[in-house]
């Protein structure tokens, strides 16, 4: 029997515990977690505990883990955007194979850096596309290069974020400032913007407009205090309202984020201290909560990617239309439906998509199953290496270009202006 992979785990927050860290329970044949850095003494120390890690491996710090001589082959870095690189050039110098949380890093010359780091280094560097790796669009990566839809015309891809998750992520949350984090539309849709380059190719030139429009606060409610928790007339209005949102019965995220300790009173008490019980609109969030981009690809396809923050359900809708066929689809939790209406027959089609088995449709488990099998067999290259990635985010860096400065980029000329 093969000896699972061994793994160093740098950030212990919600992605390491709730999303890759449930994949280490459920296949303990393939991955084994050795060791763990986590600044935060509470998750760190319930990490290790759930993971069997010995106190001699947990470390306050990526930088004093990669102080000790490598202890696995492989470290799983989700540490927030901003130190993507720091951490990431001297875990691969160090030789480990990295898998490395999106988007890989906050400005383009960085992420080529990473790139070049792990070619010049010999190690993989695999990021977190998971939806590459879900049912869903496995099957319509297929579909599309099967030539059922003939020639593909145009595409309409939607990234709809419900309104509680923008308010969360990207108003009181980790991603609401461009200084500290990245742009919306890296942050939260490179994963978007991967799908399409994966299924599509190569873009010649795309435009995009956008910005934040609702909060603000000019748009706060009369009289509305800067914590939701100091008595806002609003509150039976208001949507954004925090105790609603995260004080329910279960730690399901977003609840279980806020505070260390999973009960309504720990959540009320982070919501009158912390961050996640400020009023949405007395924040000091500054990305955009709308955006659209128009792209125009190499092979002569139109596609419009739009995201909005203002939706009541979470997730991506689509549709394709080919010479010979339309293809309509919806990737929504617990709803995964692809259709295809023929142009000959006029009949349409249901096409079966396998339910997910873990968080992002089935990505998060598909991702790290392809990082262990990878490694086993002691491949190069994998479906969503650094290289293979670069382009999502040079596409997302070049939309956010093209709304602030209002012109159409070129991409030829913006990847040869990155490289340089």
């Amino acid at each position: 029997m093969t000896a699972p992979l061994e793994m160093v785990v740098v950030g212990a927050g919600h992605r390491a515990r709730d999303a890759f860290g449930p994949y280490a329970k459920a296949y303990p044949d393939e991955v084994r977690f050795v060791a763990v850095a986590e600044p935060n003494r509470v998750r760190r120390e319930q990490f290790a505990k759930r993971f069997n890690i010995d106190a001699t491996m947990c470390f306050e710090s990526w930088e004093e883990l990669l102080a000790r001589p490598q202890l696995a082959p492989a470290l799983l870095n989700l540490t927030q955007d901003q130190l993507h690189v720091a951490s990431t050039i001297p875990a691969l110098e160090r030789g480990y194979h990295v898998l490395l949380e999106k988007p890989m890093a906050q400005t383009p010359a960085e992420c080529v850096a990473l790139v070049q780091t792990a070619e010049r280094t010999g190690r993989m560097l695999q990021i977190s596309h998971v939806l590459r790796f879900t049912p869903f669009f496995s099957t319509l990566h297929a579909l599309i290069h099967s030539g059922r839809l003939g020639q593909i015309i145009s595409v309409e891809h939607r990234e709809n974020i419900v309104y509680w998750h923008m308010a969360h992520s990207f108003v009181r949350g980790n991603w609401r400032k461009l200084a500290t984090s990245s742009p919306l539309i890296l942050a939260k849709c490179c994963h978007d913007m991967d799908i399409l380059f994966w299924n599509h190719g190569p873009a010649k030139r795309l435009s995009s407009f956008g910005s934040l429009m609702h909060f603000r606060p000019e748009n706060a409610p009369a009289g509305a205090p800067p914590r939701c928790t100091d008595g806002c007339p609003a509150a039976d209005d208001c949507p954004f309202y925090a105790p609603r949102i995260y004080a329910g019965p279960d730690g399901a995220w977003p609840r279980a984020v806020i505070s260390e300790h999973d009960s309504v009173e720990a959540r009320m008490d982070a919501l009158r201290t912390g961050p996640y019980g400020r009023c949405v609109y007395h924040c000091d969030n500054d990305v955009v909560d709308h955006q659209v981009i128009a792209l125009e690809l190499e092979s002569g396809v139109s596609i419009s990617m739009n995201f909005v923050g203002h939706s009541h359900r979470e997730g991506r809708t689509l549709r394709i239309d080919g010479s010979r066929a339309t293809l309509r689809g919806k990737f929504i939790a617990g709803e995964y439906a692809i259709e295809i209406a023929d142009h000959l027959t006029n009949t349409t089609e249901a096409i079966k998509v396998e339910g997910a088995r873990s968080g992002h449709g089935g990505g998060d488990f598909g991702l790290m199953r392809a990082f262990v099998q990878a490694l086993r067999a002691n491949q190069s290259e994998t479906l969503t290496s650094a290289r293979n990635s670069l382009e999502s985010h040079l596409l997302a860096f070049a939309a956010e270009e093209a709304r602030v400065s209002g012109r159409v980029v070129q991409m030829n000329d913006y990847r040869e202006r990155v490289l340089r």
